[in-house]
């Protein structure tokens, strides 16, 4: 196990958001997982939710190996090969999805590539499926953590382009593709749940 690709941070975060997603998931179906960097999220969340097929994917060539050695490690029948997809790129290579999970995506690309990740979704989901939304964020009237702030200047010096989004500024590109915001869940460590349901 230790010689998996693996964050500190994903085994932290893994059991809370998947107490969130068993309220926002549906009992079936295909949930496409965008941005699934080292794949450790993709081999729990498979493993917690068995009746659900989990398509793991990525734009970067290390992180789909990263996920194919966790294939590997945890060989379940739902854990499916991962795709390479850059949000920002149309079309993607699925035809659908049930539900659309994105962890820490949002803050650590262009902006451009959460409006594609709005784009994608509408294409691909159903009426009434999820696109589901973790990681820190920012929102009009509530105070930042220092923690936050200072996470937003590290990725800013690094790509100006990057950067903590706002709460509003989200929903009004998902709201922008078909996509009704549902609800906002507040979740360890400063971070945040978007939920939100293709019309």
């Amino acid at each position: 196990m230790d010689q998996l690709p693996s964050s500190p941070a994903a085994r932290r975060n893994r059991e809370p958001i998947a107490d969130v997603l068993r309220n926002a998931l549906p009992e079936q179906g295909t949930v496409l997982e965008l941005a699934s960097g080292t794949g450790e999220h993709a081999a729990y969340l498979a493993e917690q939710f068995p009746k659900l097929r989990w398509q793991p994917s990525d734009p970067d060539r290390e992180a789909l190996a990263a996920i194919e050695a966790w294939r590997e490690h945890a060989p379940l029948d739902n854990f499916a090969p991962p795709l390479r997809i850059d949000a920002e790129e149309q079309p993607w290579p699925v035809s659908r999805a049930d539900a659309i999970l994105c962890i820490n995506m949002v803050h650590i690309s262009r902006w451009q590539a959460t409006q594609g990740l709005m784009r994608g979704a509408a294409q691909l989901l159903p009426a009434g499926a999820p696109l589901i939304l973790y990681g820190p964020y920012l929102r009009e009237g509530v105070p930042t953590a220092p923690s936050n702030l200072a996470f937003d200047q590290s990725l800013r010096a690094r790509n100006p382009e990057w950067g903590l989004r706002d709460v509003a500024a989200v929903t009004t590109e998902a709201e922008t593709q078909g996509l009704r915001f549902e609800r906002l869940v507040e979740m360890p460590a400063n971070n945040l749940m978007l939920v939100f349901r293709r019309r």
